[in-house]
């Protein structure tokens, strides 16, 4: 799911992370999904986005039984897939934002790894790395300095080139050794 304001499809970080993946998968098979939601300074409205993607997965898992499903995310991306792993992206003390319901358990259990970059509830210390449904299928990266994952960040450039190397070969590594 790409993040604030980015256009149409699957983002510049969600193209970077697949780049970094494909290569290490041999001859499998990749689709992408690219989330269709607003991605606007409306931050409620990532909650549509998480209904959307629900409905593709239950939809892929129960016709696609043996398909590996991987999740990305960036920024109001990646708090789009907290919503799925039942995690608050902007933490439990700020109103009804992220009500959004998770993925039923049969369907969260469906999710291979889910890599997410920038993630708002990193910063509310709940990370989707040890946090939700998704927790010891997911790797979560956030830039040093980064204000919108980071809880001492303070610098707004930081929350740019997660679709670059390190951090993009790193999402990569960690989901490409939980496909096997």
């Amino acid at each position: 799911a790409r993040g604030t304001g980015e256009p149409p499809g699957i983002g510049r970080v969600g193209q970077g992370f697949l780049d970094a993946l494909a290569p290490r998968l041999g001859e499998r098979t990749i689709d992408t999904f690219a989330v269709d939601y607003p991605a606007s300074f409306d931050f409620l409205t990532a909650a549509e986005g998480a209904d959307e993607a629900a409905a593709q997965i239950v939809a892929v898992a129960s016709r696609c039984q043996k398909t590996k499903l991987v999740l990305g995310g960036y920024s109001q991306g990646a708090a789009l897939v907290d919503m799925l792993a039942n995690v608050a992206p902007l933490g439990g003390t700020i109103g009804e934002i992220g009500s959004a319901p998770a993925l039923a358990v049969p369907f969260a259990d469906k999710i291979t790894a889910a890599a997410v970059f920038g993630n708002p509830a990193a910063r509310f210390g709940t990370p989707l790395s040890t946090t939700g449904l998704f927790a010891g299928r997911a790797i979560d990266l956030c830039n040093a300095n980064d204000p919108i994952c980071s809880p001492t960040g303070l610098n707004p450039a930081a929350h740019d080139g997660y679709e670059s190397p390190p951090q993009n070969e790193e999402a990569a590594g960690f989901v490409a050794g939980l496909l096997g």
